[in-house]
């Protein structure tokens, strides 16, 4: 039976599996949920083994654990390590859900639960194409799973699994299924990923929260003084203000910008999905250049003073804010990181003294499109959806991959199948059942077409 009709054939099974495992809680970073994490990654190996994985080990490591399965067909044969996340966003806020986000519902052809797409749904395409694979006899390429249970946390212990298991993760390319595409109409292919710096900034006024009447105007608050810093950090063009942020983009040329226009875009469409009146960024840029080839900084949570029912007259102690920026090419995470928080303190008013620290990071990555890797993707987009697939600059962040390049020197290819309209991240994330089997469809041309390629 080829993987194609074997597929047609134990849709809805497959489909009931993937709700299983949405049902797991497993969100890495709430503490409260680390039985679920555990429970989750035993799931994972459990559908690993049934999908014709030879071996399915659980690594334990000084947070959530690392699933890795293989399946070794032939050692000469060309290998394909396949990275996903079984780990998941918290659900909050709980309120803005329309069903529960743990329990899974299908509505419109969609599946609406926390980690349907962001990346459950998506790395368990690659389960379900080996099981698929098998049915038509030898699987062409050995594959090989890095599951991991960290990625919404920065994968802070997955550096160190890496480093030291080099033998073991072994490979010709790694496939990563945690990005989107344009549609199912429109196919692409995310020739690279932004990286990522993340800090939080304390301002502290006062020794206690003051009687705004007796003391507003006469001390400075640090609520208003973090608003005013934040304000400061863009200029009228939308343009980033710290000195040297963008000394080392890597500016894109007038043919990649060529390139990515081709992919269709509705503003207007964009506008009434989001609910608002004006897109927002830096001048000169498309929106989707905005997204994808230029570096931003962006307030992900802000708070402080009293936030309660009703009213209550204070000017707070402390205020706090979570900032991110999202880099491009030839960024640095850690030399941002540092001109971010160096900027901060030097922008700081008189009156409050001012706290950053850094959270997790990344590096941005880029897949040459003349790659091996890239065209046996294309390849694969070709047979399944009978047309090119368009390469574009996926806008999130995958920390991991530059490190994968460096410690096991191969390129990465991204095959998503989400949609940017998935909600990841936020309430209601969902995902295209069509979107799903067409996953499963076209992974398994992947590893015909790199194996074909690598002889």
């Amino acid at each position: 039976m080829s993987a194609k009709a074997y597929l047609e054939a134990n849709k809805d099974r497959f489909l009931n599996e993937l709700l299983d495992l949405l049902r797991i809680p497993s969100v890495s970073a709430r503490s409260e949920h680390k039985a679920d994490m555990l429970a989750c990654a035993e799931a994972v190996k459990a559908r690993l083994l049934e999908a014709g994985a030879d071996t399915v080990t659980i690594y334990p490591t000084d947070g959530h654990p690392i699933v890795y399965g293989e399946k070794i067909s032939d050692p000469t044969k060309p290998t394909v390590l396949v990275y996903g996340h079984y780990d998941v966003q918290p659900a909050d806020p709980l309120e803005l859900w329309h069903s529960g986000p743990f329990e899974p519902v299908i509505k419109d052809g969609k599946i609406f639960a926390r980690g349907a797409c962001d990346d459950k749904g998506q790395f368990y395409m690659h389960v379900k194409a080996l099981e698929c694979m098998r049915t038509e006899g030898e699987v062409p390429t050995n594959i090989k799973f890095l599951i991991e249970g960290e990625e919404e946390v920065g994968s802070p212990n997955l550096a160190t699994f890496v480093k030291a298991n080099k033998d073991l993760l072994k490979c010709d390319v790694i496939l990563i299924s945690d990005t989107a595409m344009i549609s199912l109409d429109t196919p692409s292919i995310d020739v690279g990923v932004r990286g990522l710096t993340y800090v939080e900034v304390e301002v502290t006024g006062p020794n206690r929260d003051l009687h705004s009447g007796v003391y507003g105007g006469a001390v400075a608050n640090p609520a208003t003084m973090l608003c005013q810093m934040i304000a400061n950090l863009h200029d009228e063009n939308n343009h980033i203000t710290i000195p040297g942020f963008y000394d080392d983009v890597l500016v894109a040329t007038d043919a990649e910008r060529a390139k990515m226009a081709e992919a269709p875009f509705d503003e207007a469409e964009f506008k009434a999905d989001l609910g608002v009146a004006e897109v927002w960024g830096e001048k000169g840029y498309s929106t989707n250049e905005r997204t994808g080839i230029r570096p931003t900084l962006e307030v992900n949570g802000i708070w402080g003073g009293y936030t309660g029912e009703g009213s209550k007259t204070v000017l707070p102690s402390k205020a706090f804010a979570k900032i991110s920026c999202r880099l491009v090419p030839n960024q640095s995470s850690h030399k941002i990181e540092a001109m971010l928080m160096e900027h901060l303190q030097k922008i700081a008013p008189a009156g409050v003294q001012v706290v950053v620290r850094p959270h997790h990071g990344g590096e941005p990555y880029v897949t040459p499109i003349d790659s091996i890797p890239y065209q046996a993707a294309a390849a694969a987009i070709r047979d399944s959806f009978g047309k090119d697939p368009i390469p574009v600059r996926g806008g999130g962040s995958i920390p991991i991959c530059a490190l994968f390049e460096q410690e096991l020197g191969v390129k990465i290819v991204f095959m998503g199948f989400g949609l940017d309209s998935d909600n990841l991240h936020s309430p209601n994330e969902k995902f295209n059942i069509e979107n799903y089997y067409k996953g499963i469809e076209t992974i398994p041309y992947f590893h015909k077409h790199f194996a074909e390629m690598m002889k």
